[in-house]
């Protein structure tokens, strides 16, 4: 009973040190960021956190891969999906993507700026450029437009998604948007991005 106690409490503080790493990592980025600042996010001293992990960079890489999942691995299923449509694989990743991104907004701004921080970390532990380039998506892209190179639609796509999220201060600011109407807006967008994106594929 008294080793299962520990065990327990091992798994709490590991989780409670995660934790206060993932809001200090979104706030401050990797390089701003000093183990001794999770520490005192996670309310432990510094020995019992390197007594959990070694190091910021460990510590960050766990991180990391969490929000890599989260913006890149949603959207794997849907595009390699063999059964639906090029149309129904719009729908759906615009669907899941941005209702995803809602709920956590300030993600593609922290995964964006470690990727161009470390683009070699990025390349080797999702390996993105494999995952579109292989995907039923794409090879669906070039059956319906075999004179264009597929990664133009794949672009606009993540653009027509992502970018939002990224502009939102910018949106907000220059046209006085309440984050309510933002997300009302975004909301639209689910509808919209499959009518852009079949029109950009007619396009000539």
């Amino acid at each position: 009973m008294a080793k299962k106690k520990v065990v327990e409490a091992d798994k709490t503080t590991e989780e409670k040190i995660k934790e206060a790493a993932r809001t200090v990592f979104m706030k401050k980025g990797y390089a701003g960021t000093r183990t001794r600042d999770i520490a005192e996010e996670a309310g432990l001293n510094l020995a019992l956190l390197n007594y959990y992990f070694r190091s910021k960079e460990k510590l960050f890489e766990i991180v990391m891969m969490e929000k890599m999942q989260k913006l890149f691995g949603i959207i794997a299923p849907i595009l390699n999906d063999s059964t639906t449509t090029l149309e129904k694989k719009v729908e759906l990743a615009a669907d899941t993507y941005i209702h995803m991104l809602l709920e956590n907004p300030d993600l593609p701004i922290f995964v964006l700026s470690e990727i161009r921080n470390n683009p070699e970390r990025f390349a080797s532990k999702v390996q993105a450029g494999k995952l579109i380039q292989d995907s039923h998506f794409v090879k669906q892209i070039k059956e319906k437009r075999p004179d264009m190179n597929p990664l133009h639609f794949v672009t606009s796509f993540l653009a027509l998604i992502v970018f939002p999220f990224i502009a939102k201060p910018v949106l907000q600011d220059a046209a006085n948007l309440s984050p309510k109407i933002f997300n009302a807006m975004m909301e639209e967008r689910k509808a919209l991005i499959p009518l852009w994106f079949k029109a950009l594929m007619k396009a000539k």
